[in-house]
């Protein structure tokens, strides 16, 4: 699933009270000043844009609302279109891509490497994906402890995936998740051919309709999911991915000191910071290029009241609660929440100014499951675990 690696969900920077920032979950729920982030704590600020739980925040509108899904292919030749993610307020028609790290564009593609030493980067779409086919051309990073990732996640943890072990070049894993729920069991490895992701570009897709799911590989579907077959009786609830997701692309050092045994273990072992890759490039990085989005319709019965952005109307984050709005995706500033958004100073987003990596980022446009070949499970860990901070208010980084 989506591992959560330390960089991703540390706190940026807190600030000024001394009574404990609470920890957010859905038997405990955020205050009303503040939302439940990513970290897995109630606050503001930066990724809480991109990554604000309302399942387990103080009202289903305490998270600003997502942007609605944009048909679009994506040619990376500069790096225009994107932000830094500490620069970035919400709004999508300026930017579509947010990020932290180190991008760069080399060669037509967009190369996302992780310098001698570091926790990676990450390249975010900012908007989100509710049912569609996604579709890149990519070719992995390599060496034991390095993943790459190409992945949907929503703001209550529905999760699809296609994750790369840097140690192994002949296959990619794919796995679902329901709301974070942690079942390993969901992972399969889908056989690449001809079989090194590193040197050789595939095309991957992920085709996400209401009902069936499936992992295509250069044209050839390598594993399918359907809604029917995640039927859980207990709860009565189908754990299938089915809220409004954004695009993620990542490298980041899974076999860290930093990141739980489970984890390392998975990643195939620590990262050899020594490696071919570092020795003559500094860094080890994942390609990527041709990314396609084709945005498909809303489920039958989906509330529509506007075209602007996708909100929950029911603790339950299920598909058929989602609200099709027209309301605001944009804070004056990065105190503010969704349910009240331009309570402060307006602050005006720059794509300039401190922060990870260099740049700014640019586009232009244009009942049962089956397996592929191959097949394998990973025990790992969430290298998120949730933990308290001393300060009030967190703000959660990228």
């Amino acid at each position: 699933m989506r591992h959560f690696p330390a960089w991703f969900v540390a706190c940026l920077a807190a600030v000024t009270a001394s009574a404990s920032a609470p920890s957010c979950s859905a038997d405990s729920k955020c205050p009303e000043e503040y939302p439940c982030c990513y970290s897995g704590q109630c606050g503001v600020g930066t990724y809480c844009l991109g990554g604000c739980n309302p399942l387990e925040s103080y009202s289903l509108d305490s998270c600003t609302p997502e942007p609605i899904c944009k048909n679009q292919t994506y040619s990376f030749t500069s790096l225009d279109n994107a932000i830094l993610y500490d620069h970035y307020l919400g709004n999508s028609t300026e930017y579509d891509w947010v990020y932290s790290g180190y991008p760069k564009i080399q060669n037509e593609s967009l190369w996302l490497t992780m310098p001698n030493g570091t926790t990676g980067s990450l390249f975010a779409l900012n908007h989100y994906i509710w049912y569609g086919k996604v579709s890149a051309r990519i070719k992995s990073s390599r060496t034991q402890g390095v993943i790459t990732g190409f992945i949907l996640l929503s703001d209550d943890l529905d999760e699809i995936d296609y994750e790369w072990v840097g140690y192994n070049l002949s296959s990619v894993q794919t796995d679902f998740y329901f709301q974070g729920v942690q079942n390993y069991t969901n992972e399969r490895n889908a056989a690449v051919t001809p079989n090194n992701t590193f040197e050789d570009w595939h095309t991957y897709t992920i085709d996400w309709k209401p009902d069936v799911l499936e992992w295509t590989i250069d044209g050839t579907v390598m594993r399918t999911l359907t809604k029917n077959s995640t039927y859980n009786a207990t709860s009565g609830v189908y754990q299938y991915p089915q809220t409004p997701s954004r695009l993620e692309m990542s490298i980041w050092p899974g076999g860290s000191e930093a990141e739980g045994t489970g984890t390392i273990e998975w990643a195939g072992g620590l990262v050899d910071w020594d490696s071919t890759d570092i020795q003559e490039y500094g860094y080890f990085y994942a390609q990527y290029k041709d990314i396609t989005i084709e945005c498909y319709d809303y489920p039958t019965g989906t509330v529509v009241k506007g075209d602007e952005s996708y909100v929950y109307t029911s603790d339950t984050g299920l598909s058929s609660t989602i609200e099709v709005s027209g309301n605001d995706t944009v804070l004056y500033n990065f105190e503010d929440t969704g349910l009240n958004m331009t309570a402060g100073s307006k602050t005006t987003a720059s794509n300039s100014g401190s922060g990870s990596g260099s740049g700014s980022g640019s586009s232009s446009s244009s009942g049962s499951e089956s397996t592929g070949t191959g097949s394998g499970e990973s025990k790992k860990e969430s290298a998120g675990s949730r933990t308290s901070s001393s300060e009030t208010v967190v703000y959660c980084g990228m």
